[in-house]
């Protein structure tokens, strides 16, 4: 068993997604974990799932993480700052300004209280959806504030740490700011976008690929969740759509008249601006490296894919990324992967040696 750096015991409240998979990697490193849910249902399956204990009258933690929806999140924190007063306290909420300024009008102990937020989830919550791998490798916020000590915030830089998870320190505000960048702007231009599909004639929808399939997804999102977090996160997600509706409307004049001179050139100079916004973001390891893609098609019969990343590992190229896509109407999948740009070449002569078929 891996040494752990907290010594626990470690009390969460809230067994959703998020709280089940902090008892089920905190458990596999054989820290005590104490499970405290408003449903007897999630409670009792996140038990059985290994995840932790039941709470009891005696319970002394050195931890409490709340995972609970963002709109009760300061009155459960407060909760648990005055039932535990020995206790340092977090929370997972995706929002992290609004807990904070709640728990200060209610007079909080703010001293033991640290917000923090990982950025990891799945398409499905509740306990049956938590993994105790779910942070490993992924960021997770702390969001600082002066009210406490940085002895105090220790242990919930251990629980980080010893879930695998990547330790970024923001403030409140500059959390904020990024996630509604990140996170919550996607969601609301994913659900406009998927609800232009609603009304869409079903010729239109047969034409659809990849694209508009990664576009939507987040519009399957949970609407009760995303109005709280969209509300208590209003003003930087408001100003960010102003920004995009400036774009936007730049893109609506262009395409106006295609052939008014200039026109082309502001819709290049757009497309341009979003390839350029695009190669930022961290990749691999975190690291900006742009890799190249490559789309090999393959039958749909059991073992075709197995049988192609075999054979890539054979070659002797490193897989940096797969994205599986099947054709419309054809017994076919087209596989994208991703690769360092050098090794493209290489890679496709020796599969089509093999008899792969390379699109494109």
């Amino acid at each position: 068993m891996v040494e752990s750096r907290l010594v626990g015991p470690v009390r969460i409240v809230g067994v959703g997604l998020l709280g089940t998979s902090v008892g089920l990697g905190l458990r596999n490193r054989g820290i005590e974990t104490i499970l405290a849910d408003a449903s007897p249902t999630n409670l009792s399956i996140a038990i059985d799932y290994g995840a932790g204990r039941a709470a009891r009258d005696d319970d002394e933690p050195q931890l409490i993480v709340v995972c609970v929806p963002p709109d009760v999140t300061a009155e459960i924190v407060a909760r648990e700052l005055d039932a535990f007063p020995n206790a340092i306290v977090t929370d997972v909420a995706s929002v992290k300004l609004a807990p904070l300024a709640e728990l200060r009008e209610r007079g909080a102990d703010v001293s033991r209280y640290i917000g923090s937020h990982p950025m990891a989830g799945r398409e499905r919550g509740g306990p049956l959806s938590g993994r105790a791998d779910l942070f490993i490798g992924r960021p997770w916020v702390v969001a600082a504030h002066g009210g406490i000590s940085y002895q105090k915030a220790n242990a919930i830089d251990d629980l980080i740490l010893d879930l695998g998870a990547v330790l970024i320190e923001m403030t409140p505000e500059e959390h904020d700011r990024g996630v509604a960048l990140v996170s919550h702007v996607p969601q609301v231009i994913s659900t406009i976008l998927g609800r232009q599909l609603a009304d869409a004639p079903h010729a239109s929808l047969n034409l659809a690929g990849q694209g508009v399939r990664d576009m939507t997804r987040l519009a399957a999102s949970d609407a009760d969740l995303w109005v709280q977090i969209l509300g208590a996160n209003a003003k930087p997600v408001r100003d960010i759509l102003l920004s995009y509706r400036d774009d936007l409307d730049r893109f609506i004049d262009a395409l106006a008249d295609p052939a008014a001179p200039g026109a082309r050139r502001k819709v290049a100079e757009e497309m341009i601006g979003g390839n350029a916004g695009v190669a930022r973001l961290p990749g691999k390891h975190g690291h900006d490296r742009q890799f190249s893609s490559m789309i090999v098609m393959i039958d749909d019969t059991p073992g075709q894919l197995a049988r192609l990343l075999h054979e890539i590992g054979e070659i002797g190229v490193n897989l940096e990324d797969l994205r599986l896509e099947h054709s419309p109407g054809a017994e076919i999948g087209l596989v994208e992967i991703s690769v360092l740009p050098e090794v493209v070449a290489r890679l496709t002569d020796e599969l089509a040696a093999r008899g792969w078929r390379i699109a494109g």
